[in-house]
């Protein structure tokens, strides 16, 4: 194998956390999408930032590719070791570091999962916010700039990551940020990390800004006759200034994925789930003005979710969309893409794309995040089906293209990994070349998550 040496030195430090066996590898080189599984040459487990920045060092001198892995949930292939090499098993190191509940900020590893610091959290008063659905790592979060279901009031994971530790691709340790809540000293490198999909650099460790647990929380569950009305419904909300929690769409083929798989009877229309953080008094005013706008609108099937339990199902139902889409076509792939546009563009670029879906003859639920302009397409691909994956990869590039000349991006959340690096030209031109040279300056032999994002020779 061409990355004999490297792992040779490896095994010598790392002992039986060097591990070779096809069964690791293969686990090491699946994916949640459409993507072919490749596994690595070997899968690494540290269990310090001192042990990953001697792998990353040793492997720098062998000219190894290193791949950081957290939970593997990434929908662009992020993940999968490519070139070869090593997979970077982060799982190990899931420690909460320390709570500083006065300054509301958790420092954690990277392969905690964020329900596991929820958990740690409780009894606090404290959250973390940041809500991609999958029980992902906090490490993996960062490096693709995670969002989700709450990123409407609490914002992304770029807007809480205060501070960093991060290992280079020669084996340096560096820290950026702070546990203060701003500075204007120098570059923002913790910027620059949070969305590097492990190309420049692999966290080894996160502050992280926390919340509040809200008092009251209000949920429901409502239908239109048309998505634009439900589109002006979340528009308007927003100008009027009523603070959501969260606010997702879903269309009537999601509509019907949810009845299949959860025994629901919602209507098979577009829909929207919205929740209300705060006060006992405020939830509850927030949710009647709400209702008052759906009323304007011509929503219907209003229905409140009262209880703890109820607002859990109605959020499980929303989080387990994608494997209900795959069970909605038995033995199917999913090529899962995500646009994001601004608000005022959303009803158009929704009507077109599931215009353009049902043109192609695929089944594709489209669901989204309403109130940050961003949706998501699963386009189910029967498993093996060239001319089907043909179509799927058409459609999801048009919708990319629809996204740019609505003043939007390509993608709001899944990012870019290997799925989407065709595209980064498209919407960036120059500025892509510019990110080229950041990673030769940061990584010049290329060794850190190779072929995703950008080319170091490109």
């Amino acid at each position: 194998m061409p990355h004999d040496a490297a792992l040779a030195e490896l095994a010598t430090f790392l002992g039986d956390r060097l591990v070779r066996s096809k069964a690791e590898r293969d686990q090491h080189g699946r994916n949640e999408a459409w993507f072919p599984d490749t596994p690595p040459d070997a899968v690494a487990y540290p269990e310090t930032t001192e042990e990953v920045a001697r792998i990353v060092a040793t492997c720098a001198r062998h000219n190894c590719p290193v791949t950081a892995w957290g939970t593997g949930t990434s929908l662009e292939g992020h993940a999968l070791a490519i070139r070869g090499g090593i997979s970077l098993d982060l799982m190990r190191m899931n420690r909460v570091l320390q709570v500083r509940a006065e300054d509301m900020q958790a420092v954690v590893q990277p392969g905690l999962t964020r329900e596991a610091l929820n958990t740690e959290l409780r009894a606090t008063g404290l959250m973390f916010s940041v809500d991609p659905g999958a029980d992902a790592s906090l490490g993996g979060m960062a490096a693709t700039r995670a969002s989700g279901t709450t990123a409407v009031r609490y914002g992304t994971m770029r807007d809480n990551v205060m501070a960093l530790e991060v290992v280079l691709a020669d084996g340096r340790i560096i820290r950026t940020g702070s546990g203060a809540r701003k500075s204007s000293a120098g570059y923002d490198l913790t910027g620059l990390f949070v969305g590097s999909e492990g190309t420049l650099g692999i966290i080894t460790e996160l502050t992280l800004k926390l919340h509040g647990q809200p008092e009251a929380i209000s949920a429901a569950v409502c239908a239109f006759e048309d998505f634009e009305a439900a589109v002006q419904t979340v528009i308007t909300t927003i100008q009027m200034g009523i603070p959501m929690a969260r606010i997702e769409f879903l269309d009537e083929t999601a509509a019907a994925v949810f009845n299949a798989a959860n025994g629901t009877s919602l209507p098979e229309k577009p829909h929207l789930m919205v929740e209300f953080h705060g006060s006992e008094t405020s939830a509850a005013e927030d949710a009647k003005r709400f209702g008052e706008v759906v009323a304007e609108m011509g929503g219907a099937h209003f229905d409140w979710a009262t209880t703890t339990e109820d607002r859990n199902r109605l959020w499980k139902m929303r989080h387990g969309a994608y494997p209900a889409c795959l069970a909605f076509r038995p033995g199917s792939l999913g090529l899962v893409t995500d646009i994001c546009v601004p608000i005022s563009r959303l009803a158009e670029a929704v009507r077109e794309t599931r215009a353009d879906i049902a043109a192609s003859g695929l089944t594709g639920p489209i669901l989204g995040h309403v109130g940050d302009g961003n949706f998501h397409a699963v386009l189910l691909i029967e498993r093996g089906n060239e001319a089907e994956l043909k179509t799927a990869k058409a459609l999801a590039r048009k919708m990319a293209e629809r996204a740019l000349s609505l003043g939007g991006t390509i993608t709001g959340e899944h990012g870019i990994g290997f799925g989407k690096k065709d595209l980064m030209a498209m919407e960036h031109g120059e500025a892509w070349e510019v990110m080229a040279r950041i990673k030769r300056a940061l990584d010049p032999d290329g060794i850190l998550n190779p072929g995703k994002v950008v080319e170091v020779n490109q």
